[in-house]
């Protein structure tokens, strides 16, 4: 499933193709895909067609790509003939939004992907396509592909983020910052984590805790800081706290340089290659194989329906 670094390096892949495009047409092929739009697939397709888009966001996996407020006339036009009773004010919008207030948020699910294409090249599983006018670099196409249908995409609301500073969609407002963001709080992710009568895995996996993070950077996290992934959260001292996110933004960073990580055709980046992150995992999918630091054997054992790889001599529970 595309983490943090998988999902930023689709958004930035993304950011100098669509930002300023105009939606020249719109064709939703399996409705499956807008599971997450709250109305038909028309519905998706008129409120798209026309709207210019600006630079796409990030927030955890979730991605979004803000539109443009429509031009007064056109909101007008929509409005139809505005209808009052003597002495009352028109309810017709006599001023344009200063900022967007609605987006068209992308959830990769477990095989999503967007593939940025000329307008003649299509893609097998296409769900979604959205053809683009860029004033600078012509006609494009994204093609929303998603082989196991777990994925979505729909236009939402921008509200306030709960921690201020920006707005973020309706279907978002419940992620938390994730580690890579300028204005997550440490303290805040640290007074939390004392909080929560859980495990320290389960914790880095709970996207209202610290959002961006899944299994295979849970684990190489948890390695890389010499903690067991079922440590309770309520024993981690707080400098182990510390050192565990100081790791995962190290992580993050790598793979993020690296591309993301990549075990089969099922992640790609917008112009459909891979990531190259998984030559440099220590501990997921290591099972068998000796521990870098130590040499003793990775282990792998189930959790939460999937698995936790770790070193049971250098990752013990304390």
């Amino acid at each position: 499933m595309p983490e943090l670094p998988e999902v930023e390096v689709v958004r930035a892949g993304l950011e100098p193709a669509v930002t300023g495009a105009r939606v020249a047409s719109v064709t939703v092929f399996d409705g499956r895909s807008l599971r997450r739009h709250d109305g038909p697939a028309e519905d998706f397709i008129d409120r798209l067609v026309g709207r210019t888009l600006l630079a796409p966001q990030r927030r955890g996996k979730f991605m979004w790509i803000p539109l443009a407020p429509l031009p007064l006339s056109e909101i007008q036009e929509v409005a139809g003939p505005a209808s009052k009773a003597p002495g009352q004010e028109s309810s017709a919008p006599t001023s344009l939004p200063e900022f967007p207030t609605e987006a068209v948020v992308t959830h990769l699910g477990m095989s999503g992907q967007v593939l940025l294409r000329d307008t003649a090249t299509d893609d097998l599983r296409t769900r979604i396509r959205i053809d683009l006018q860029h004033p600078v670099h012509g006609p494009l196409r994204l093609n929303f592909v998603d082989q196991r249908i777990f994925g979505s995409m729909a236009i939402d609301t921008l509200v306030p983020s709960v921690d201020g500073g920006d707005t973020v969609p309706s279907k978002v407002v419940h992620i938390a910052r994730d580690p890579l963001d300028e204005r997550f709080d440490d303290s805040l992710f640290l007074a939390r984590l004392a909080r929560k009568n859980t495990t320290i895995k389960r914790a880095l996996l709970d996207q209202t805790v610290i959002s961006g993070i899944g299994n295979i950077y849970a684990d190489e996290s948890l390695w890389a800081a010499r903690v067991h992934y079922d440590q309770p959260t309520a024993t981690l001292s707080r400098p182990r706290a510390k050192l565990l996110l100081a790791e995962v933004r190290l992580v993050l960073r790598r793979a993020l340089a690296e591309g993301g990580t990549s075990f089969d055709a099922q992640y790609l980046n917008v112009n459909g290659q891979s990531g190259y992150f998984a030559h440099s995992l220590n501990a997921y999918g290591q099972q068998g194989k000796p521990c870098p630091r130590c040499g003793r054997p990775i282990i792998r054992e189930s959790f939460m329906n999937r698995g936790s790889h770790f070193c049971g001599f250098c990752q013990r529970v304390r």
